[in-house]
């Protein structure tokens, strides 16, 4: 059975012999200056390989369009419970996309 960890800063790890693996290792983890830059294209990866438009996927996830737009164009990254959001749809996507459309 796999053990998985939801941290403080909204990544998602998995617990292998006591030690914290992370799920989705380009996901960045650090608040450095530079997150932006590989934040934007692994958010536009995952909605381009969910063959979503940015209003579509922002409509599934519950967030704004523009906070998508942001995202994807690096001016902001996605934080908290976004992100573990992120990084379960990386792995799961359609699991993810049918218990959101659920919630309405």
């Amino acid at each position: 059975m796999q053990r998985l960890r939801l941290k403080a800063d909204g990544r998602i790890v998995e617990v292998l012999d006591g030690r914290e693996v992370p799920l989705v290792p380009d996901m960045p983890g650090s608040n450095a200056p530079s997150r932006g830059a590989t934040t934007a294209p692994v958010v536009r990866d995952l909605r381009l390989r969910a063959k979503l438009t940015q209003a579509e996927f922002a409509s599934r996830l519950g967030v704004p369009l523009e906070t998508i737009r942001n995202w994807e164009q690096g001016k902001r990254s996605p934080r908290g419970p976004a992100r573990a959001l992120l990084t379960v749809i990386a792995h799961e996507p359609d699991m993810v996309f049918a218990a959101l459309a659920r919630r309405s």
